[in-house]
């Protein structure tokens, strides 16, 4: 059962070809290939190349808990490279059918760098969701542990929880993080993203992932943030996203559209043996 692993500003995926990989892909077997001491180690699998009728190519998420998610900006990019590594794409435009909705990507420089049309924002929470009336999640107040949080909420075919802070810090989000995304207000759980505004052309998050814990980076996290940033006037159409792994560079559209560019490395190849499971 042969994999393929690549990380995108040290958020790491493991590549699993349908076609090379003929176990069932279990709960159980996406822990334990994910699982830092005891499997591969990384902070999802993507499951692809697979066949559809709606885009160029259909692919799987999952996170490292086993629960399947909707989009991930890092995890298009890296399945991305690993089409140009197969040589199944090479400079032209095409189209991944996600979860979460159909993005189009684009590999430049060699596979180095790729850059993906990730869809449009929405902050309507039935659309995210987010609990109550219809209405846009913006600048809503939450109360964890007994401290009122501002929060505003996003989609872009998963969903996200960002909150506005004079500093951001690892320890914040690692505290935080995990309450929130569990709030009752948000039935499908959350991404986490707490998010300082350097200046019109500069944001600084951390980030909790939703299934997966604190992350060094997150494009749809990079992409939501920059989003509400936009919606509350606090920047311009082009940002960069500063994170602990690295920085991405955002553009928003009038319409909340979003275009992503960031890298891309690839990590190893190679073959899971069967004891892990066991």
């Amino acid at each position: 059962m042969r994999f393929h692993k690549y990380h995108a500003l040290g958020n790491d995926y493991i590549v699993l070809n349908p076609d090379e990989f003929v176990a069932e892909l279990t709960e159980e077997r996406i822990r334990a290939i994910c699982h830092r001491n005891y499997g591969v180690g990384s902070d999802g699998i993507l499951y692809g190349p697979q066949s559809t009728d709606q885009a160029d190519f259909a692919l799987r998420i999952f996170n490292p808990d086993g629960s399947e998610a909707e989009k991930s900006g890092n995890g298009l990019r890296i399945f991305a490279r690993y089409l140009w590594d197969c040589r199944k794409v090479q400079q032209d435009r095409f189209t991944v059918l996600t979860a979460g909705g159909v993005v189009t990507a684009k590999v430049q420089k060699q596979g180095q760098q790729v850059t993906v049309d990730m869809g449009r924002v929405s902050f309507d929470s039935t659309e995210i969701p987010v609990a109550g009336p219809q209405r846009e999640v913006i600048n809503e107040k939450m109360e964890i542990k007994g401290r009122q949080i501002e929060f505003s909420a996003a989609t872009i075919g998963n969903p996200h929880c960002v909150i506005l802070r004079d500093d951001v810090s690892e320890a914040e989000a690692r505290t935080l993080g995990p309450m929130i995304e569990l709030d009752s207000r948000f039935p499908n759980r959350t991404n986490v993203q707490f998010m300082k505004v350097l200046d019109r052309s500069n944001i600084k998050l951390e980030i909790w992932e939703r299934g997966a814990g604190y992350t060094l980076a997150s494009g749809s996290s990079s992409s939501a943030a920059a989003a509400i940033a936009r919606r509350l006037g606090l920047c311009d159409p082009n940002v960069t996203v500063h994170m602990p792994g690295g920085n991405l560079d955002i553009t928003i559209s009038d319409d909340f559209s979003i275009t992503m560019t960031g890298p891309v490395v690839k990590v190893a190849d190679g073959v899971i043996s069967d004891e892990i499971f066991g």
